[in-house]
Formats: structure tokens, C-alpha cells, sequence
């Protein structure tokens, strides 16, 4: 059952796109332009994973959509693997970026390797999103994020803030700790 698993670099990519995103449905074409991968390459692969279990199909609007098999024997398991092998940080500013405009991003909190005790923030994101798209995205697709304290501002609140020295954004800047993902305001740290 694990030389079906890890075989491949094509079959990776798979299992990356479906176990951190368990309620996601994609079909093959959707799937090749996201993974960058020939369409006989995820095909054979797909069929793969549908083979031992992990993955099932049905078909809607003339489209064969797979999708995962919540009852896989292993499925919690492998999951808690895929995501332990992938940087969660990266795979959030992969779907934000989905949402809307980032301009600027901190993890801080429970993405640190040791967490602060503080009241601090998990996630500081600047940009043009809607607060609830932004915690829907990160709860939804990554259930393993409990109690996420996120905070979302837009670019000019935020450019008007620091200019005028606001203490959050101050604090948030200097604490060495914290992780900038996305900077394109090019704010200086």
C-alpha cells in the first residue's frame, strides 16, 4: 500500500492538492494546469490513488470530478504526514492570494516555532480581502489551525497607522520572531 503512495513526484503533487484541501473536488484538466503536470501523468495517477481507496469520482457537467474518500482506512494519518512534510505558512499565501490583493503578511502566534503566550495575533494580513474570506479560506482548507487570531487591514489603514507610529503595528514590526511572508509594500523591518 505505500509503494502506491510515494512512487512519484506527479502522485505527491496529488496528494498534496487533496489532503490539504479534504473537501475539495477537482477535475483532470483543472488538475494539470494547477500541478503543471501532463494530462496521462495525473490521469494514470489519479486512477492510481482511486484504486487503493484514497480517492473517489463522479461525474457533473460532463466533467469527471474526484475527490477524497472520507472513509479511507488511513486517511487521518496520512493527512497528519502531508502536512507535517509541507510548509503550511506557504500553502496559505498560495490561497489568499486566490481570495484577493496581499500586500503584506506576518505570521506570528501558533505558526512560531514557539508560541507566544501573549495576546498577540496568529496572522496579520494588509491587502484588498474581506475579513471573513480571509478566515474562511485558513480555517476551512487547513482544520488543523484551531482559534486562529487573525487580524486584516487595508493597505491605506495600514500605511496611515504607520506613519502615525500605532503601537500594534510597531510592536508586530520589531518582534523579530514574527515571519513576513509577503511584503510587497516593501515596509522596512
Amino acid at each position: 500500500m505505500l509503494k502506491a503512495f510515494f512512487s512519484s513526484n506527479t502522485r505527491i503533487k496529488l496528494l498534496k492538492t487533496f489532503l490539504l484541501d479534504l473537501k475539495g473536488e477537482f477535475f483532470i484538466r483543472e488538475l494539470t494546469r494547477m500541478l503543471n503536470e501532463q494530462i496521462n501523468s495525473v490521469r494514470r495517477e489519479l486512477n492510481n490513488l482511486k484504486k487503493v481507496g484514497l480517492l473517489k469520482c463522479r461525474s457533473r457537467n460532463r466533467k469527471k470530478y474526484y475527490y477524497i474518500n472520507p472513509n479511507f482506512l488511513i486517511l487521518p494519518e496520512l493527512t497528519a504526514i502531508v502536512r507535517k512534510c509541507t510548509d503550511i505558512k506557504k500553502e496559505i499565501v498560495k490561497k489568499l492570494a486566490k481570495v484577493g490583493q496581499v500586500n503584506f503578511l506576518v505570521f506570528s502566534g501558533q505558526f512560531l516555532e514557539k508560541p507566544k503566550a501573549s495576546n498577540s495575533i496568529d496572522m496579520f494580513v494588509v491587502g484588498d480581502l474581506d475579513v471573513e474570506e480571509v478566515e474562511q479560506c485558513v480555517t476551512l482548507d487547513f482544520d488543523n489551525l484551531k482559534n486562529l487570531r487573525i487580524a486584516v487591514m487595508k493597505k491605506d489603514d495600514f500605511l496611515y497607522r504607520l506613519k502615525l507610529n500605532d503601537k500594534f503595528i510597531i510592536d508586530m514590526l520589531k518582534d523579530q520572531d514574527n515571519i513576513v511572508a509577503v511584503n510587497k509594500l516593501r515596509v522596512l523591518l
